[in-house]
């Protein structure tokens, strides 16, 4: 029996059935920009309905927006998200999830603005980069039905997907190299809202308390320069509380205000007082002696993001999941790896 041949559609059927022109379908079908989304998507879909061949690199995928924190890419974290961006933008090119940037002051982000934002790029999905989302933008992303994910940020309840570097564990290893040369009683240096931040802090504390040490927690206002901040803390908390040979901090610009300090009043480095930070960011290799550090791969970050991204929108009702990333320890000067004597 002979098969009916099969009918090959054109354009011109998809521009008929979506009520649009051919050359606006071509112009779809190529990927050209200028198109509004709600037309593309029809367009598109129209295509796949009719069988009709779509070219690989077609805007299938639903539109994303990352929205980053202002004050951490204008302040001194900004080469800490220049990182974060450079995953986000090489994998949804290779993932052909068409992808844009917002920056928002952390405290501007309520649902209406971020509503607005979206649907003026079109966007489905939404990375939210260093910023932890307010009760009324969380609700409203549960309530609406939103694909968020939380990079370098942790959903403490789990509500959200989310990708981070490994903050407790992280924290937990950099103190236990401080804690193996010798040293029990440290400082930690710290500040920000930030519930990665608090991971932290409990990461350095379970640690000290793992071997019966003394623990000090300093926080910073993070009203002006950390470095600075950190050197005049570092300077009030040795003369208040003397003894303490060692600090973990939060960042690695909080350890150079740290390093300066201690240099400052005589204490020879790593022998009298040493140092471990977080991130390895280029300051800890400039600085002399170079930083001991936790390295933080942030464009790894970016990359995860976007196939957590990808995974979300196939499937929208699986549950919330959290994905850490292992920081891995970088040798420096203001540590003595060996047994402390």
């Amino acid at each position: 029996m002979n098969d009916a041949p099969t009918r090959r559609f054109r354009q011109s059927d998809i521009a008929a059935r979506a009520g649009v022109s051919v050359s606006t379908v071509s112009r779809v079908l190529a990927n050209e920009p200028g198109i509004s989304e709600d037309v593309r998507q029809q367009i598109l879909k129209v295509a796949n309905d009719l069988g009709y061949p779509l070219k690989a690199g077609a805007k299938t995928t639903p539109g994303t927006l990352a929205l980053i924190a202002s004050n951490g890419v204008t302040g001194v974290l900004s080469i800490f998200y220049e990182g974060i961006v450079e995953g986000l933008r090489s994998e949804a090119a290779l993932q052909g999830i068409p992808f844009d940037i917002r920056l928002i002051s952390e405290a501007k982000a309520t649902p209406e603005t971020v509503r607005n934002l979206m649907e003026s790029v079109g966007a489905q999905g939404l990375f939210l980069v260093g910023i932890d989302p307010g009760d009324a933008l969380g609700a409203w992303l549960i309530e609406s039905r939103t694909p968020v994910i939380l990079v370098n940020g942790t959903s403490p309840q789990l509500r959200f997907d989310g990708v981070s570097p490994s903050n407790f564990f992280g924290a937990y290893a950099a103190t236990q190299r401080l804690i193996d040369a010798g040293h029990r009683r440290i400082l930690h240096l710290t500040g920000s809202h930030r519930q990665t931040i608090r991971e932290r802090i409990r990461g350095f504390e379970t640690a000290v308390a793992s071997v019966g040490g003394e623990a000090r927690v300093i926080r910073l206002p993070f009203e002006t320069n950390a470095s600075v901040e950190a050197h005049a803390a570092t300077l009030a908390a040795l003369k208040e509380h003397p003894g303490f040979s060692a600090a973990f901090c939060m960042n690695d610009f909080v350890a150079v205000g740290v390093l300066e300090a201690v240099t400052e009043i005589g204490l020879k480095v790593p022998r009298d007082f040493a140092i471990v930070g977080f991130d390895d960011l280029p300051c800890a290799e400039m600085a002399s002696p170079r930083l001991a550090t936790m390295r933080v791969d942030r464009v790894a970050l970016g990359r995860e993001a976007i196939g957590m991204m990808h995974y979300r929108f196939r499937h929208p009702e699986a549950p919330a999941r959290h994905v850490s990333h292992a920081v891995i320890p970088v040798h420096g000067g203001t540590l003595d790896e060996g047994q402390r004597s």
